[in-house]
């Protein structure tokens, strides 16, 4: 059974047969991450453009690596050293690219809205990898699938995203997801750093990260982004550790063995003390391995439509 869409933009409106076809997709490509030969030709002759305006390590690997697991011709484009230095638009750069007759483009842009813009300019497949303060689709579905890989489920659990989410796409693409997959989702964080009318999506907010440890079985806490100026929504670096850090001392005291996801990359001592970060507790290679066969299965089930 196909997707029901040619691109993924997001996860906003995307079904649950959908987001569980990606997810058992997804299952049978991790499996082939253990062999000893991790290559299989599913894409083989498909050439796959990934268009990164913005910085990425784990992001930008690991959908290269799915590229070539699936013996795809991956070309990486990166916005220095290109034209748009030269003051090239963001349309004539993907139409000389698309002229190149490409089959798929990854798209990560500080501009929400980049990939569907992409969607109505070129014929391309379209995968959202990033795209300003909006969506992370494919970092929600490795998030859902390490989740659900752990404790056997989506539905019921009561998951908190934790942190900086007034400048998160991860947040909005996991509220998205896990609600439709039937979790319960709350955000913790400061006020300053909670939407107004987060509310709006079905969300609890809770204000006590002691509350958010207790009343959840996973914990999904957001890197504080200091190059979007989200030092300037609380006092100092110390005190949101203080009163929103995950620590040992926190964990034992609430008296929970609550799940603990991060998106990454880490600002260990702020969201994580270096003792969770490295912990029982934590799953985060687990997290960016499973990226590896989540994106094997976004690609292989768009890139098979055609």
């Amino acid at each position: 059974m196909p997707l029901s869409s040619n691109h993924l933009l997001g996860l906003q409106g995307v079904s649950k047969e959908d987001l569980q076809l990606i997810l058992d997709t997804a299952h049978t490509f991790r499996e082939i991450l253990d062999r000893p030969i991790k290559k299989v030709p599913t894409l083989q002759g498909k050439t796959i453009v990934n268009l990164f305006y913005e910085s990425s390590t784990r992001t930008r690997i690991s959908f290269e690596l799915a590229e070539k697991r699936l013996s795809a011709d991956a070309i990486n484009f990166a916005v220095s050293g290109s034209s748009v230095s030269k003051g090239e638009t963001f349309k004539d750069t993907i139409k000389n690219i698309e002229a190149m007759k490409i089959d798929m483009v990854i798209v990560r842009h500080s501009a929400a809205g980049a990939p569907v813009y992409l969607t109505k300019i070129c014929d391309a497949n379209i995968i959202n990898a990033g795209d300003g303060t909006h969506e992370h689709p494919t970092q929600a579905l490795l998030d859902m699938y390490s989740i659900r890989q752990k404790l056997g489920k989506l539905e019921g659990l009561k998951v908190c995203i934790v942190g900086d989410i007034a400048h998160s796409r991860v947040a909005l693409s996991n509220i998205f997801g896990l609600q439709t997959m039937g979790a319960k989702v709350s955000v913790c964080g400061p006020s300053t750093m909670i939407p107004k009318n987060i509310k709006d999506l079905g969300v609890e907010v809770i204000y006590n990260i002691d509350e958010a440890i207790q009343d959840n079985d996973v914990l999904n806490v957001l890197r504080i982004q200091l190059e979007r100026n989200a030092g300037e929504y609380f006092p100092s670096i110390r005190e949101y550790a203080k009163y929103f850090g995950i620590t040992n001392e926190r964990l034992d005291k609430n008296g929970k063995d609550v799940l603990i996801l991060h998106p990454g990359p880490i600002n260990r001592g702020v969201e994580l003390s270096s003792e969770v970060a490295d912990g029982s507790n934590q799953i985060i290679l687990y997290q960016v391995t499973n990226g590896v066969a989540i994106r094997m299965a976004v690609l292989y089930l768009l890139g098979t439509l055609n």
